[in-house]
């Protein structure tokens, strides 16, 4: 199950713990319809990408990390590495999201 992030602090610990690997974060919202839409896709692709890491925002929750990096609609998702931000994407497309996983794991 893709772990929620509750504060902002966890979000940069559990970004800290991934080292190298890549994490895909999901910024979201309980009341955005694209984001239940895709919300059992991702839940999937975590289960088929264990080398992965997959996390949750809720916006409304951890509204400063949806500040901080300027999130504007949802579901947006951003893609890490080392702690740094190499990609992003918005929207409910899981083609999209599945490409950028498997261009960014290794």
């Amino acid at each position: 199950m893709v772990r929620e992030v509750k504060t902002k602090g966890e979000f940069e610990t559990c970004l800290a713990e991934a080292g190298s690997k890549l994490v895909v974060v999901d910024f979201f919202a309980t009341w955005c319809g694209p984001c239940k839409h895709i919300a059992p896709k991702i839940e999937e692709l975590e289960s088929s990408n264990p080398d992965v890491v997959f996390l949750k925002v809720d916006i409304d929750v951890v509204e400063d990390l949806a500040v901080d990096f300027n999130i504007s609609c949802m579901p947006t998702f951003l893609f890490f590495k080392h702690k740094t931000k190499i990609d992003e994407f918005s929207g409910a497309n899981e083609i999209k999201i599945v490409e950028i996983v498997q261009k960014h794991k290794n």
